[in-house]
């Protein structure tokens, strides 16, 4: 993988993490360009990793192997037609972070029999903590799904599904996700401070549970239920708590908002593309 040049379309904050992750893993910034129409950002890239940079698109295609389109889900049409002739050209790998925008349509702005991969990170792979799903095209080949992993490995865990269309579940789940444990946070914190704690005393308080909680299920071979299970003693306080959650039918809610953002998923790619 070493020897493979690799160009990023877009230099916004997952692309940044994305160069960042790979350059901490011992990736050569010479091998790394990035284009953008920010020259700002491309010169905060530059000083922070080594790469390259680029200001024309074409130009920065020209030269990869792999080419990672990081501009936003509404912009990329417009983008893959700038470089359509170039990709024909070069037959570079293409991976895909934009959300929502699937094969079909990239391979048909990019011209057709396109190596392609589809991706879905998430905000946490600005800290190296990501979770990032792939769909690989019929064309893509072993070797080519390990290099778009490796890339995408970078910053976090990395997970296959064969079935592009549940890429839209993932973009509910793990996509979406940080922002539903966000709102419980916010929500504990709240109850705490409506029953006398300070605001910073009940937000760090809050933020370490959520963290002592994520790294037990990390490292236990135990799954949520058998975790749970443990820390609730009959009778106790946190039995108390979970049934009032139960009874408000807290797990139907969630069913129902990942269900929810799985469709408007599929609305949003339908709104997108072309086919």
């Amino acid at each position: 993988m070493s020897s493979k040049t690799i160009t990023f379309i877009g230099a916004g904050n997952m692309a940044s993490s994305l160069i960042g992750g790979l350059v901490a893993d011992g990736y050569a910034p010479k091998k790394i360009v990035a284009s953008d129409p920010d020259n700002g950002k491309l010169a905060d890239l530059s000083a922070r990793f080594g790469i390259q940079s680029a200001t024309d698109n074409i130009d920065a295609v020209q030269r990869a192997d792999v080419v990672v389109l990081a501009v936003k889900p509404q912009a990329l049409e417009q983008v893959c037609g700038d470089i359509r002739a170039a990709v024909q050209q070069r037959h570079p790998l293409v991976v895909s972070i934009a959300a929502g925008i699937r094969e079909a349509d990239l391979q048909a702005w990019l011209g057709g029999d396109i190596t392609l991969v589809r991706s879905m990170p998430n905000t946490p792979a600005m800290l190296q903590a990501g979770a990032t799903v792939l769909h690989a095209g019929g064309s893509v080949s072993a070797a080519q799904r390990d290099l778009a992993e490796s890339i995408l490995r970078a910053v976090g865990l990395t997970r296959w599904v064969d079935d592009e269309a549940l890429m839209d579940v993932v973009t509910a789940l793990s996509g979406s996700g940080p922002a539903y444990f966000f709102l419980v946070m916010e929500a504990m914190e709240a109850a705490a401070i409506a029953n006398g704690l300070t605001a910073d005393t009940a937000r760090l308080l809050t933020i370490q549970t959520a963290l002592g909680a994520a790294r037990m299920a990390i490292e236990s071979s135990d799954g949520p239920a058998a975790l749970r299970q443990k820390v609730t003693s009959p009778g106790g306080t946190t039995e108390r708590a979970l049934s009032i959650l139960e009874q408000g039918e807290l797990r139907a809610l969630f069913e129902k908002a990942v269900t929810g953002a799985c469709e408007r998923s599929r609305e949003l790619s339908e709104m997108l593309g072309n086919h």
